[in-house]
Order: structure tokens, then C-alpha cells, then sequence
């Protein structure tokens, strides 16, 4: 498997973690969506994370969506994940490009600035679940971190990794995301704090070969962890001439006229694989008739 996610947990279940290599998958949005290095950053620790939200949700059916909506110029990211491992998403402002931060390194923080994040689980009850948290620093692993703690009671580790190549392509990506249990032992908690000193860059560890397998053991040394599912994971969009229909019919009779009128035709495209679909004005009459209906 090229991109997957493993969940464990150490041997006393005090901590459960999540460990993804997310490499191909950043790189096949990269691709889609022609980033720069700093968006490529931002929208690869989002997808690492989002995938591995997806992965955390129970039924079959269903879904996450993952937003974080900041003043910097990158304007917003959106995620959209399931419990299968399919992961979707995108950046307002793909161009995005500013110096590097003090440390040499992308500056994803001011790129997002301050804002919120906000977190809608779709478990196929009458209500979605919608949870929200301010950003912390809009370096999106410290702000999930928040997220889960004040938003969902969850104390949390989170981290998140991306390396551009001189060439824009991903280098490496991927990330963890590791959750206290109710009644976990001090000890325990105290032994992963100190092992999270040797992790802390999540791409470079990639970059050098390191799996997922081998940041869980990183993580959990000295805990006997336990792997107990290995689940692969992919950048795929759902889209479809149908579904971009639905958005044409929620515009309304007024606005669709107008369209008919002037254009004759209309173009969508879809925010998630940039594919564009035509519509055009026997397309245009046929929805108008369903709108009138």
C-alpha cells in the first residue's frame, strides 16, 4: 500500500493512535490542483488528517467534512472524508506564496491566519454533528489538537507533515494523531511525552524511510504496542454531471432563465478534481422544467 493509515494503541489500551503515510496522496492532489509548496503544505497535513478523522467514524455511510477558515491569504481548506479511507479537498487560493517563516520553513500559519476550524460529522442521523474550535497558530496540527480537546473533550497529540521537493513535488507526508483513554495511567502518559521529543518531525521521518509502523513504536516505546488494523487509503473525488446538476437547480428559476437567456449554456466545475461539466440549452430547458415542476 503506497498511502495508509494503522490504529493502535499500546498494551494497557491507555492511548489510541492513528499513523498515516499520505505521500502519493498529497502528491495526486498536488497534481490536480497545481499548488505551490506552501498550499501543497497546507492541503497535505489537512488531507493526512482528514483521512484520518474518516477513519475514526463507525458506520459505513458515513462522512467528515473538514473545514478551516482563516484571514490569511489561503482563505480556506476544505476536506471531505469517509469511513472507507476516501479523502477529497482543496484550497481557495491554490497560488498562495509567501517567505519563508523564521525557521526557514513554509510559513502555513500565516497562510491561514486566524479564524476557526470547524469539523461536521455526517452520521446519517437527522442532524449532522458540527463542532468548532478556534485556530491556535493555523499550523492546522496544533489547531486539530485544540479541536479535540475543548470541542470534543478529547485530550489529544496531533501531528502533521509535509516536504516539498525543489521540483514542487511531495517528497514525503503523512502524520499521527494519538488520543488519551478515560482512566489512563500517569506513567504511561509521562513515558509518551517523552518519546514524542524523538517524533517531532513527522515529513523528515518519512522522508528517511520511516513507516507508519515505525512511528507507532517510536510513539508507544516501551508501551508493547499493538497494531490492530492496516487501512489503505486515496485521494478520489465522487463527482458527476448529476451532482453538478443539483447545484444548477438550487441557483433557482430567476437565475436559470437568465442563463438560458444570455449564455445558452453553463459550466461547472468541480472544486474537489477541477473536471468541468457542460450544460448545455437543452440541458438548461430540461432542468428549468424540473425547477418549475
Amino acid at each position: 500500500m503506497d498511502n495508509y493509515v494503522l490504529r493502535g494503541a499500546d498494551k494497557g489500551l491507555n492511548v489510541r493512535i492513528f499513523a498515516a503515510k499520505t505521500t502519493n496522496m498529497v502528491e495526486k492532489a498536488r497534481k490536480i490542483h497545481n499548488t505551490t509548496p506552501l498550499a501543497s503544505a497546507a492541503l497535505g497535513r489537512s488531507l493526512t488528517a482528514g483521512a484520518i478523522m474518516g477513519l475514526m467514524l463507525k458506520g459505513e455511510k458515513d462522512k467528515l467534512t473538514l473545514q478551516i477558515k482563516g484571514d490569511g491569504p489561503i482563505n480556506s481548506i476544505v476536506i471531505v472524508a469517509n469511513s472507507k479511507g476516501i479523502t477529497k479537498g482543496y484550497v481557495s487560493n491554490p497560488s498562495v506564496d509567501l517567505p519563508l517563516n523564521e525557521k526557514g520553513k513554509l510559513d502555513v500559519s500565516k497562510a491561514v491566519g486566524e479564524g476557526k476550524l470547524t469539523v461536521i460529522k455526517d452520521l446519517n442521523l437527522k442532524e449532522p454533528y458540527v463542532g468548532k474550535s478556534n485556530l491556535v497558530n493555523g499550523e492546522i496540527a496544533e489547531d486539530l489538537t485544540a479541536y479535540f480537546t475543548y470541542s470534543e473533550q478529547q485530550p489529544s497529540a496531533v501531528a502533521l507533515g509535509v516536504l516539498v521537493d525543489r521540483d514542487y513535488s511531495i517528497m514525503a507526508s503523512g502524520g499521527f494523531i494519538l488520543q488519551v483513554m478515560p482512566n489512563a495511567e500517569d506513567e504511561v502518559l509521562s513515558t509518551i511525552e517523552n518519546n514524542l521529543r524523538n517524533v517531532s518531525n513527522i515529513s523528515k521521518l518519512i522522508s528517511i524511510g520511516k513507516e507508519p509502523e515505525d512511528i507507532i513504536n517510536m510513539v508507544l516505546d516501551g508501551l508493547d504496542p499493538i497494531i490492530f488494523e492496516k487501512k489503505e487509503i486515496d485521494y478520489k473525488c465522487d463527482c458527476s454531471k448529476d451532482r453538478l446538476e443539483k447545484a444548477l437547480i438550487a441557483i433557482g428559476e430567476k437565475d436559470l432563465r437568465e442563463i438560458l437567456e444570455e449564455d445558452k449554456k453553463a459550466e461547472l466545475t468541480c472544486h474537489f478534481c477541477n473536471t468541468s461539466y457542460t450544460f448545455d440549452e437543452k440541458d438548461l430547458k430540461d432542468i428549468l422544467k424540473r425547477v418549475k415542476a
